[in-house]
Formats: C-alpha cells, structure tokens, sequence
C-alpha cells in the first residue's frame, strides 16, 4: 500500500475494466459534445489542458474537485476526479442542452382546403 499526499495528486481515473488495453486519451472535445451539462474547460498547475462535462445541477459539486465525464465516449475511463489544488483554472465553455432554451413547438399544419368546392 502506497500513501500519496493529496497535494500530489494530479487526477483520478474511475475505469471500465484494468484488462482493456490502454490507448490513447483525448484530452479536449473534437467537436461540441452532445451530452447535456457543462462543457468546462480545466488547466492544471503543470499548463496541460483537459476537457470534461459536468453535471449542470452545481449543487452536488464537490468542495474538494471535480468529478467530469472525460471527452473520449469509449475509453477505459469513464470517470476522472480532479482535486481543486491540481488545477490552476476552469472555464465553462458551453452549456449543452439547456433546459433555459425551449425548443420551437411544431405548429399544426392549416386545414388543408377541400377540393371541387366541397
């Protein structure tokens, strides 16, 4: 058993499956993420950039890190902590799926005119 200062920590990963083979992580979103919640942004002390989405209900946001979805859907991981003392920012870069935004209601199409006057 190894005891690491939790200053030294730069991030958790929660994992599928240790058997999986390890392939590359993508740090950062090719494209907007379709995922609904906060799209952030996080630097750490060390310059590297990571992206992740975050729940976009702020009130279970832990007080000692983050716990975001990484951007790589197929991975081994499916989760990565992140202690508020490895960061050195965050940004939130986009909210998807808002529910502020209400999508267009369908308009019900005329009633179709009847033909030969009827």
């Amino acid at each position: 058993m190894v005891n690491v200062p939790y200053s030294e920590i730069k991030s958790v990963s929660f994992v599928r499956d240790f058997d999986t083979p390890a392939e590359v992580e993508r740090p950062v979103f090719l494209n907007r993420p379709k995922m609904e919640g906060l799209w952030i942004r996080f630097t750490f002390q060390d310059g590297e950039v990571m992206e992740g989405i975050l729940p976009n209900n702020l009130l279970p946001v832990d007080p000692y890190g983050f716990s975001v979805i990484p951007p790589h859907p197929y991975s081994a991981q499916q989760r990565v902590f992140l202690p508020r003392l490895a960061l050195l920012s965050v940004e939130v870069l986009g909210v998807v799926g808002s529910p502020l935004k209400r999508r267009k209601e369908k308009v019900a199409p005329e009633a179709q005119i009847g033909l030969f006057g009827e």
